[in-house]
């Protein structure tokens, strides 16, 4: 089964939408026959859409380390639960077990994992459609920050191209259903366009 490895915050937001998207997600991601990735936690959004999952009769596969297993934070009612050593060997194992990575609102984690996977994508490691699941505009300064990197000359636009901002989960689903892998060995002259 194909699968779709979401970042999330691991606190909910102060708006309901957030909730209501990361279950609306959920619920998607099991009607379109993928299963979930995530980093395999039990609270905040991320909680939310394994939590959604899982009710919607899909299979979660999370992916978390050491440390914030012994602090309580595993989701214990997971498909499997993989326990990593580090940050960087929990971003890899969810990216080799994924086909496209969607990310809904959350903090410096959510936003770091988005961009280390944008990066994974420049640098020919993987191509992957990687998509900021847009509610209530969450994301749309991050967007537009990363199109100022395109204009003053620090990203190249075959990156910023990479970027899918979305305002529905079925939007996102729909991108990763139509998804086009893209060359990965000519990487390097795809950073020049």
């Amino acid at each position: 089964m194909k699968s779709i490895c979401v970042f999330a915050g691991s606190s909910l937001g102060k708006s309901s939408l957030y909730s209501e998207a990361a279950i609306d997600l959920g619920k998607e991601i099991v009607i379109s026959g993928y299963s979930l990735v995530y980093g395999g936690g039990s609270n905040g959004l991320m909680g939310v859409i394994a939590d959604s999952v899982i009710e919607s009769g899909g299979e979660v596969k999370g992916v978390i380390t050491e440390q914030l297993k012994k602090v309580g934070l595993a989701h214990e009612g997971l498909t499997e639960l993989l326990v990593v050593s580090t940050m960087h060997e929990r971003k890899a194992k969810m990216a080799h077990l994924s086909e496209a990575i969607i990310a809904l609102p959350g903090g410096v984690g959510t936003w770091e994992e988005f961009y280390e996977a944008l990066a994974w994508n420049q640098l020919g490691l993987q191509s992957k459609p990687i998509i900021l699941l847009n509610v209530d505009n969450y994301y749309l300064d991050l967007y537009n920050f990363s199109k100022k990197g395109v204009q003053e000359g620090f990203l190249p636009n075959s990156t910023f191209e990479d970027i899918h901002l979305v305002d529905s989960c079925k939007e996102a689903i729909k991108i990763v259903k139509n998804f086009k892998k893209r060359d990965v060995s000519n990487w390097f002259k795809r950073l020049k366009r």
